[in-house]
């Protein structure tokens, strides 16, 4: 009888662990895929090394645009059992969650036809920033630094980054917080929404110099029957911040330092 509770007692705990999966169906002539992948990684250092466990879930109507996806990534210490609670869980739209030099996790949210990323602290599953360009890398200063870019979006929280002269929000950031964020915005609303367009403008941003070492965020405008000239900003890195003071704008554009 013990031995019948014991199996029983280790299908329920296998049964409670996600699994990976596939499944075609058809209706009509909608035809329909579902995924779920399930992957486990060793990351972190020294004495904060960590297992995590990314289940990403995706569903897509084959000639539809976009998918429905979700990720979730879980975090124990290595050697604990991961049948115990995780130390925390993230759950959030997104199509895939991939570690960042054992700081960081980015998680890649753009379902449709717009890329963005949200940014984790790996040590404890924090949010930091999103960005609308991929994650820039910038190692001067003996720890990592890392930069992105938040499009004011239209349906967008933050009720400030509704106004209409504004265009984004520049992040730079250690793995542990945040450093500075700086508001870009332009004089023009009509140049402010096109800036901000996921449409017509697609957006580059660079670290560029070696000892010297400065950020170029680009727009360009991709909408009409040719490609507009790039509109570029130029942003220092001075003792460990944003310089911008000394930021090269065009005409009529701003940056200023701006906090949530």
């Amino acid at each position: 009888m013990s031995r019948i509770i014991l199996i029983a007692a280790a299908a329920c705990s296998l049964a409670a662990q996600p699994v990976s999966s596939y499944r075609y169906t058809v209706k009509g002539d909608e035809k329909t895929i579902e995924i779920t992948n399930v992957n486990y990684e060793i990351a972190g250092r020294a004495n904060n090394t960590l297992v995590l466990r990314e289940t990403t879930h995706s569903k897509q109507v084959l000639g539809d645009i976009g998918m429905e996806a979700s990720t979730t990534t879980e975090a124990w210490k290595l050697g604990t059992n991961i049948k115990e609670k995780p130390l925390y869980s993230v759950s959030v739209e997104g199509s895939e969650s991939r570690v960042v030099e054992d700081n960081l996790f980015v998680v890649s949210r753009g379902l449709e036809e717009v890329e963005w990323w949200s940014v984790y602290r790996l040590a404890n599953g924090a949010h930091l920033f999103d960005t609308y360009v991929p994650l820039v890398k910038l190692g001067e200063w003996g720890e990592r630094r890392y930069t992105g870019l938040e499009v004011a979006a239209d349906d967008t929280k933050d009720a400030r980054l509704k106004e209409a002269h504004v265009v984004a929000v520049l992040t730079y950031a250690s793995d542990e917080k945040i450093i500075r964020e700086a508001l870009i915005t332009c004089d023009d609303p009509k140049q402010a929404q096109l800036l901000r367009s996921f449409a017509d403008e697609t957006r580059t941003m660079t670290a560029r110099g070696d000892k010297s070492v400065s950020l170029r965020l680009s727009f360009t405008t991709s909408g009409g029957p040719a490609p507009g000239p790039a509109l570029s900003i130029v942003i220092p890195i001075a003792s460990d911040n944003l310089d911008l003071t000394h930021a090269q704008l065009p005409p009529h554009v701003h940056i200023a330092a701006w906090k949530r």
